[in-house]
């Protein structure tokens, strides 16, 4: 790539805006994931006893739900990031695609 359209795509407003939207919310999901992931380690690692506990009548505990709510919420944030993405990025890099060239 030419260093000026780099020059260009830098100095662009719509560039720091895609900028400070990605980090922002890549910050944000990641600090969700980190809170879910080591809640579910600290709750394994200090409260052995609910983990173990039984839901009704049956042979399933409460570590089974949690530990698949773990997993869901991921997916679950991983599709939210990229429907956001796919809506809000995707123009913002096509605005800058027609500034810079």
């Amino acid at each position: 790539m030419d260093l000026k359209v780099v020059e260009r795509i830098k100095a662009s407003a719509a560039y720091g805006e895609l900028v400070r939207k990605r980090s922002r919310l890549g910050w944000t999901l990641t600090a969700f994931v980190l809170i879910v992931y080591y809640g579910y380690v600290l709750l394994i690692a200090f409260n052995k006893e609910l983990l173990s506990a039984k839901l009704g009548a049956g042979v399933m505990t409460w570590g089974m739900p949690i530990g698949l709510f773990v997993i869901v919420f991921t997916v679950v944030i991983t599709g939210l990031y990229v429907r956001h993405a796919n809506r809000t990025y995707d123009e913002l890099t096509d605005q800058i695609k027609r500034e810079a060239a």
